[in-house]
Parts: C-alpha cells; sequence; structure tokens
C-alpha cells in the first residue's frame, strides 16, 4: 500500500487540531513552510520521510500514529506487494515496510531499505521502543549510537535500548536491508 492511500495528511490535519496547535506554529517547529504543511494536510503533497517524523515530533507523537488505520484481522499474511511503506519506492531515499499487518499489537517487525550513500537520518534521533536490528543484506551497514560506531554484516543483530540517539549509515555500495523488531510499536 502507498503512502498516498493511508491519507496521512489528514491524521496530521486531525492530530494537529486536536492539540489546537495553528498550522504556522507546528511548521515553524518542524522547519517547514506553512505553504508546505497545508500542502501535506490536503494530500497535495508527500512528504519526505524526514519531515514526517519533524512533524512526528513537533506533535509529540510517534511516526506510526499518521499511518495507523483501524483494526486488522488477527492472522493476516502480509505479501511484499501489500505491505504499508514509508517512503517513495519511486525516488531513492530510505524506506520502510512494514512486516507485520498493522501497528496494533505489541510488537511491530519492521525492514529498513537504505541505498547506497543513504542515511536513516541527517544526525542521531531517539524514539521510544526497544528495538533489536538483523541486518539482513548488503554490503556493511555503520550504525552511530550513542556517538559510537557499529559495524554490521549480512547475519549480525544488535539491540537498541529505548531513547538511545541512533543513526544508520550505508556508506557501501550496495543497497542494504535491515529488519527490525520493535516494542512497543513507536513507528
Amino acid at each position: 500500500m502507498m503512502m498516498e492511500a493511508l491519507h496521512t495528511g489528514k491524521v496530521i490535519k486531525q492530530i494537529r487540531l486536536q492539540k489546537k496547535y495553528s498550522v504556522r506554529k507546528v511548521a515553524a517547529m518542524a522547519g517547514i513552510t506553512a505553504s508546505m504543511l497545508s500542502q501535506i494536510e490536503n494530500e497535495q503533497t508527500n512528504p519526505s520521510l524526514n519531515t514526517l517524523r519533524s512533524i512526528a515530533q513537533v506533535l509529540e507523537e510517534p511516526l506510526y500514529k499518521f499511518f495507523k488505520n483501524g483494526p486488522s484481522e488477527v492472522h493476516t499474511v502480509v505479501h511484499p506487494d501489500t505491505r504499508k511503506t514509508l517512503g517513495l519506492k519511486s525516488i531513492p531515499d530510505v524506506q520502510y515496510e512494514l512486516l507485520t499487518p498493522d501497528t496494533n499489537g505489541n510488537i511491530e517487525f519492521i525492514m529498513m531499505i537504505i541505498p547506497p550513500g543513504f542515511s536513516s537520518y541527517h544526525e542521531e534521533k531517539t524514539h521510544i521502543g526497544e528495538e533489536v536490528a538483523y541486518m539482513q543484506e548488503g554490503g556493511t551497514v555503520t550504525l552511530e549510537m550513542e556517538g559510537k560506531d557499529y559495524k554490521m554484516e549480512p547475519g549480525d543483530s544488535f539491540r537498541i535500548p529505548s531513547n538511545a540517539a541512533h543513526v544508520w549509515h550505508n556508506r557501501s555500495d550496495r543497497t542494504v536491508k535491515v529488519i527490525f523488531a520493535v516494542t512497543p510499536p513507536s513507528f
């Protein structure tokens, strides 16, 4: 399912209005223009993943809240072509694919796909939720956490404590795929 089908802009607007924040206030705090936020909320443009993260931080909501779309079947099979995707597949950018049917449970599985030369953020960021990351395929990926670098190759795994500042860097010439288990769901 593509980002457009999830109506993220409408959800952002709903959360912003519930918190009684103005478009200008949220936009300024997120580092974007009020016009851009308005276009996002009216679903006239698709924001980058980093823009969505900034808006989520300003609204003090986990990123996954923008993509929550109600209850689903308990035993739903998620096929590769039906995964919910954060980020656009049509342009080179970091993408996240939800491997669980939704974010309504106590745990979520996510696959992060990092093209060569990209990073998950511009700088180390924190979020709630303990993660275990498994490097599935690609070249070497660097996990920068709390100021230290950890190199991971396919088959390696790593535990990331809740609220630990971290960022992923793909400095190789191959696309990297990392699978995460996150509890509680925080994306």
